[in-house]
Parts: C-alpha cells; structure tokens; sequence
C-alpha cells in the first residue's frame, strides 16, 4: 500500500492516511505522534493545543503522544521518556500482524541509538502500526529486546481527546477501581463515584482497568470507546484552570475543550528477556447518540452493544 508522505512546515514528514468511508488521520515521523484523527463528517476527535510548539525537539501538546520507556516521573528518565523525541522511520519489513481489512495504515519503527544508549542502556525496537478505518483508530505497538540483557519499560499512549466542554463529560468503565493520585503523592484510593465527572485538576492512574472504558460528550451527543489489551492501567488528566496557566505549551482555556484518557502500563513495569517481544493494542471508536434522549445507555457502550 502507497503511503502519502507531506513534506511541510517546521516538523518531520507527516503521513496521511485516508479510507474509503472518508476517516483521516494523520501521523508525525517525529515523536511517531498522532496528531489527527477525523471522522466521516471530517469533524476533529483530538485535541491540539492552541500554543502547541511546532518545532522539535519539544514534543507536540495533543493528538497521541507515545510515552516510552517511562510515563511521567516514574522512574529517572526525562519526563515520558524519549519515544517521543526522536526522529522514526517507515518499517520497511514489519513483522506479520493480521491484516487490517479496508483500513489504510502505516507501519513505524524506532530502534535504539547510541545517544539513547547513554540514557538508557538497553537496545531495543519499538514499533507502531496505525490504522484508521470508518470512524475507527487502531494503534499496536510492540517492543523488541534486541539486546543481550533483560529491560522493564513502562508505557502509554497519550490521547488528547477534543471534548466539547470537559465540565459537561463523564468517563464511564472506572467505577470501583483502585487508582493513584498524582496530586496527592500517588497514594492510593478506590473510586467511589458511579461515573468520573470534572470540576478540577484531577490527574489520576487507574489500576487494572476493563478493556473497554468509555467518554461521554453530552454536548455533541457522542461517545468515543477506548478498547485496550497489553495495557491494564488507564491515565485520566486535566489540568483545570491553574495548571493550564502555568503549561507554556497549553492556552490559558484550552483545559475546557480537551481530556487525557491513556491506555498504560505503569503500575507494573514490562520486562522483556533477551529475543522477547510485548504487544499492544488500542482501538479508538465513536458512538454517535442522541444520549440526552436516553436513547444511549452508557452501559451498553461498554458491554460492546449498539
């Protein structure tokens, strides 16, 4: 299959990916980032900052970053690690993963350099495939030990979420569950709501997460479903008003149209032995609803019904 390769503008060629029912997205070489994702009606589902800086090496603020072989400050790498600044090429020779039938998509590989070598000593493969079918996104990734010595990652796939108004949201699938909260020195607590609704800061890692967790938009009447495997936690963050002031790279009132819903592994680091490869898999859908009818049940959604 051809890939559309655009050469423009202050960052690394961007792929575009179109399919036949009109979904789009589009994907940095740079940071192997995400940074569109369009449905059928050609309406925008990320989030893009308004001050996003646009020149590497500083890291995009939207779309889908990838964090690797860190998320945030857990551990002693730069924060969310280096995947997403460094330079990817097009994988010219991925390894056999099923067919992605009337998907157009793109295969991406990183592999460690010697200037990684001194940050974090492990040589490895990161490889991504995205592919976007009607109103679908689909992201693998897959790390490769190609070194002589055991490593342990942890991981996530960052997605920006274009959101009505984020006061007006609820992210359902997380009921009950166990979580971190990073703003109270990730002590432990059960969530208690039956639904996580906004009204400030919250920047939370959820522990052993379903596979299917959905986001309700009141507003413009639809859901996005994140289907996940490989990845049992889940990241929620908005920064609310304040933190969203002190962001360089974040307008002063882009908090309120935007939401962080990652696919991770923290809790448990990944190791991988010599020759070992790990898989993982997001599928991002959209539901459209008329939900303020109650012709929606949320719970449905999750269960894989329509």
């Amino acid at each position: 299959m051809a890939v559309n390769i655009i050469n423009d503008g202050d960052r690394s060629p961007r792929i575009l990916l179109r399919e036949p029912t009109g979904s789009t997205t589009e994907v940095l070489l740079y940071g192997g980032q995400v940074v569109s994702w369009k449905n059928q009606r050609r309406e925008e589902l990320l989030f893009m900052s308004s001050k996003a800086v646009t020149k590497p090496p500083k890291p995009i603020r939207g779309g889908i970053p990838i964090c690797f072989p860190q998320v945030a400050n857990f551990g002693t790498l730069e924060q969310h690690g280096f995947a997403r600044n460094r330079l990817w090429s097009l994988d010219e020779d991925p390894s056999p993963l099923p067919p992605a039938n009337n998907q157009s998509m793109v295969d991406l590989v990183l592999k460690s350099t010697e200037e990684d070598l001194h940050t974090w000593p492990y040589r490895f493969e990161l490889r991504l495939r995205v592919c976007v079918g009607a109103d679908k996104l689909t992201m693998i990734p897959r790390v490769r030990n190609v070194d002589n010595k055991a490593f342990s990652f942890t991981i996530a796939l960052r997605n920006y979420f274009s959101v009505s108004d984020v006061s007006e949201v609820r992210v359902e699938g997380l009921e009950t569950l166990d979580y971190f909260d990073n703003l109270l020195k990730r002590e432990r607590y059960t969530e208690q709501a039956d639904a996580i609704t906004f009204d400030g800061e919250i920047d939370r890692v959820y522990l052993s997460t379903p596979t299917k967790i959905a986001v309700i938009d009141h507003e413009r009447k639809r859901t996005i479903v994140l289907r996940k495997e490989g990845m049992v936690d889940a990241v929620v963050w908005n920064p609310w008003d304040k933190k969203a002031k002190a962001i360089a790279d974040l307008g002063d009132e882009d908090y309120k149209s935007m939401l962080c819903l990652d696919a991770a592994s923290i809790e448990n680091a990944i190791t991988l032995k010599p020759c070992e490869e790990w898989k993982g898999r997001q599928e991002l859908s959209i539901v459209s609803s008329s939900y303020f009818s109650g012709q929606l049940d949320p719970q449905k959604v999750l269960n894989g019904l329509r």
